[in-house]
C-alpha cells in the first residue's frame, strides 16, 4: 500500500507539471511550487523542460554557438582554464577521460561566451561550479542561455561585481536570520567566526561542497524557483540544524570555522528546504534589511527580482513555440528560400533533445549529426 501511494504521488506530481508546461501561458506558479515541494522536479528529463521556463528561456531561440576564437585574449581565460581543470570531481564517476575532456572544453566556452556578451559581469572562482551543473543537465546550448539569464539576475546578487564587497554584503543577511531564531547561537558564531565559512556555499549554490549530485540538483530546483536570497536562508537552516554540535564544540575560531565549513553529506534536505521556506515567510529580506549592517547598500538583484518574476508569467508552451518555428520553416521552403535562423534553431533544439535522451556525453556526436542530417532532425518534431 505504501509503495502504491508513493508511486501515485510521484505520478500525480509529474501530471501536474505536464499540465502546467502545456498551459498557455505556461503555469509558472505551479512549476515553482513543484520545484520547491518534496522531491523537487523528480528527474533530469523534467528539469530539462522546467528549468528553462523558471528562467524564461526559450529553447527554440537560443544564442549562437560560442565563436571559435572566443578564448583569444580573454582576460579571464587562464583563471577559467585552471578552475575547470580542477573540476574533475564535478563530473559523473566512471565517465571516460575523452568524454569529460569534451565537456570541460564546453564548460570553458560557456563561461567565456557569457562573460564576453555581458561585460558588466565579472568572473569569480566558484562560478564554474554553477555552470557545470547546467551543462550536465541541459547541454551546452541551453546552458549558455540559462547561465546568462541566471548571471544577470540570481547571481548578480552580487557575486559578479568587480570586487567581493557585494558578496560580503550578502553574507551579512545570515547573522540577522540566526538572531531571529537562536540569539545564543548567533552570538556564539558572530564572536568566533563570523560568516566567511558560508562563502563557498553561496557562490556555488552548494555545488562545490556537496558530493552527491542528486542533492545538488534538488537544491537547484529549489533555488531556481525561489528568491535569490534563498541560498542564504538555506545556509541559516544548516547552521540551526547543527546547533547542538556547534555549541558543544571547542570555543576557538579555528575549531568552530572548521566544523561549520564542513557540511555533513547526510543532511535531511527536504526537511531543511521546508524550514528555509518557512523562515523566508516569517522573516522576509525586507525585514532583515533593517539590520544596521544591511542598511547602507542595495542589491541590484533583490531590487529587480519582482520585475524578473513578472517577466516569466507570459511564456508560451514549447508545443506552440515549436509549431511556430516549423511553420516559419515550411513557409520559407515553400517560397524556395533557404532555411531561416529560426529553423536552424529548431534543428539545434532537436539536437538538444537527442543529447538529453542519449546522455550528456553524446552531445558532441549529436551536434555533429546536425551538419549532415537537418531534415531528419526536423522530422523528430
Amino acid at each position: 500500500y505504501f509503495c502504491s501511494l508513493h508511486i501515485s504521488w510521484k505520478k500525480q506530481k509529474q501530471l501536474d507539471i505536464h499540465q502546467a508546461l502545456n498551459s498557455d501561458p505556461v503555469d509558472i506558479e505551479t512549476l515553482r511550487k513543484a520545484a520547491v515541494s518534496e522531491g523537487g522536479l523528480l528527474t533530469d528529463d523534467v528539469r530539462r523542460k522546467v528549468w528553462p521556463k523558471l528562467l524564461s528561456v526559450n529553447v527554440f531561440d537560443l544564442p549562437a554557438r560560442p565563436a571559435k576564437n572566443i578564448r583569444e585574449n580573454h582576460k579571464d581565460f587562464n583563471q577559467v582554464l585552471l578552475d575547470v581543470r580542477r573540476s574533475m570531481r564535478r563530473f559523473p564517476r566512471g565517465m571516460r577521460v575523452d568524454e569529460r575532456a569534451v565537456l570541460q572544453e564546453q564548460l570553458i566556452d560557456i563561461i567565456l561566451d557569457v562573460l564576453r556578451r555581458n561585460p558588466q559581469l565579472h568572473y569569480y572562482q566558484g562560478y564554474h561550479d554553477i555552470v557545470v551543473t547546467f551543462l550536465l543537465v541541459v547541454g551546452e546550448r541551453v546552458a549558455i542561455a540559462m547561465v546568462e539569464k541566471l548571471s544577470n539576475h540570481h547571481l548578480r546578487l552580487d557575486f559578479m561585481d568587480p570586487t567581493m564587497d557585494s558578496t560580503k554584503h550578502i553574507l551579512n543577511y545570515l547573522m540577522p536570520l540566526l538572531e531571529q531564531v537562536d540569539s545564543e547561537l548567533h552570538d556564539f558564531i558572530r564572536a568566533e567566526v563570523g560568516t566567511i565559512f558560508a562563502l563557498s556555499w553561496l557562490i556555488t549554490w552548494y555545488g562545490h561542497v556537496l558530493s552527491d549530485f542528486r542533492h545538488v540538483l534538488r537544491l537547484y530546483d529549489f533555488f531556481l524557483a525561489s528568491h535569490p536570497l534563498m541560498a542564504v536562508y538555506f545556509a541559516a537552516v544548516i547552521v540551526l540544524h547543527r546547533e547542538r554540535e556547534v555549541k558543544s564544540s571547542e570555543c576557538d575560531m579555528a575549531s568552530v570555522h572548521h566544523l561549520l565549513s564542513q557540511i555533513p553529506q547526510d543532511l535531511p534536505y527536504e526537511q531543511l528546504i521546508a524550514r528555509a521556506q518557512s523562515l523566508f515567510t516569517c522573516h522576509p529580506p525586507a525585514e532583515l534589511a533593517h539590520s544596521a549592517a544591511l542598511q547602507s547598500r542595495k542589491s541590484i538583484t533583490i531590487s529587480t527580482f519582482q520585475a524578473f518574476q513578472m517577466s516569466t508569467q507570459q511564456q508560451r508552451p514549447d508545443s506552440v513555440l515549436r509549431r511556430e518555428v516549423v511553420n516559419r520553416h515550411d513557409a520559407r521552403l515553400s517560397r524556395g528560400a533557404p532555411p531561416s535562423r529560426a529553423a536552424h534553431q529548431l534543428v539545434k533544439a532537436a539536437v538538444w533533445g537527442l543529447s538529453a535522451t542519449l546522455g550528456v556525453a553524446a552531445l558532441a556526436v549529436a551536434q555533429t549529426a546536425m551538419d549532415w542530417a537537418p531534415d531528419f532532425l526536423l522530422q523528430l518534431f
